[in-house]
């Protein structure tokens, strides 16, 4: 069993993790069905922790005998999907509800280094679903109060005159490698950690093509024109509602980086500059990492993850 590391085909906190049968979604009595399930599998959040437990940390899944499901009201669980051929249920929790004996609260993206691919993609799923219920509590038409449907993936406003849907949101944002050739365009924003510097990124802005919103972002934050630009990948990214939408870039050669509002330094780096550990990279579970291994492994006889490169690691806040 692998962890940490995204198979060569996808990104971390990508693939087929879930088959989320979304046609049972429209099923009424889908949580009677869950519940009678003796298979059924739970899973905990409160506000944006999720349940863990163990060393390293594991999805901490339970019945449906124990005490906080048994006490869950209805409009509080989201049927997730079928994981690993089990129905799985998320359970969200008040924020001031202790931790079960042999359970953990704590926030995923620390723990992408710990968890299993496949548990670490359902946690992203399941955090996401909860922020964006949480966030979407009342009507964006009317200000009614609103409440769960389908299985917990529409948010409807209660109010009949109204009774507007609200589907979960996704924010599209682009993050690209952009090179000259022999150099890649990395920046580092003030808060970061001394060293750490990464790719550039930003969100797509109404009516603009992905391409344009490379174009654009690279411009604003680094003063680097993009000559043409070309998809790589995609990885959600659920910290809090975002879709990365990778790119690699070329600019002309010898262009001239500055820093900007959003970033405090902007500069070009040779591959023998990230050999030498002059950037503190972003983990491998980012698709930023990457973006960047792609670019350093297309002109170097070593791969970027055979070297001892420095990596920044999130803080692990339980």
């Amino acid at each position: 069993m692998s962890r940490a590391h995204p198979s060569q085909d996808r990104n971390f906190l990508a693939g087929p993790y879930i088959d989320r049968r979304a046609e049972l979604r429209e099923v009424e009595h889908w949580l009677e069905d869950a519940r009678r399930d003796s298979s059924t599998r739970y899973l905990f959040i409160r506000g944006t922790e999720l349940a863990i437990r163990g060393e390293p940390a594991t999805a901490a899944f339970v019945s449906a005998e124990h005490p906080l499901v048994q006490a869950a009201a209805p409009e509080t669980l989201v049927l997730l999907g079928w994981f690993r051929d089990v129905r799985c249920v998320l359970v969200q929790l008040d924020t001031a509800v202790p931790p079960p004996p042999d359970i953990r609260f704590e926030e995923l993206r620390p723990l992408a280094s710990e968890l299993e691919a496949g548990e670490a993609g359902l946690l992203a799923y399941a955090r996401a679903l909860a922020y964006w219920q949480y966030r979407h509590r009342r009507c964006g038409v009317c200000g009614a109060a609103t409440a769960p449907h389908r299985a917990g993936h529409v948010m409807r406003c209660a109010s009949t005159d109204c009774a507007t849907d609200f589907f979960p949101r996704v924010d599209p944002a682009i993050i690209v490698l952009v090179s000259d050739g022999e150099r890649a365009l990395l920046g580092r924003q003030a808060s970061w950690p001394a060293g750490r510097y990464s790719t550039i990124a930003g969100f797509v802005e109404p009516g603009e093509s992905l391409e344009d919103a490379v174009a654009r972002e690279v411009l604003e934050e680094t003063g680097v024109v993009v000559t043409e630009a070309h998809y790589h990948s995609s990885q959600p990214w659920p910290f809090p509602s975002s879709l990365m939408l990778g790119f690699m870039a070329s600019a002309a050669p010898d262009s001239i980086a500055s820093s900007s509002a959003e970033l405090e330094d902007a500069r070009w780096f040779t591959r023998g500059q990230i050999a030498a550990g002059e950037a503190v990279l972003p983990p491998p579970t980012s698709i930023s990492h990457r973006l960047i291994a792609n670019w350093f492994d297309a002109g170097s006889s070593t791969p970027l993850r055979e070297l001892p490169t420095r990596l920044w690691t999130p803080p692990r806040r339980g």
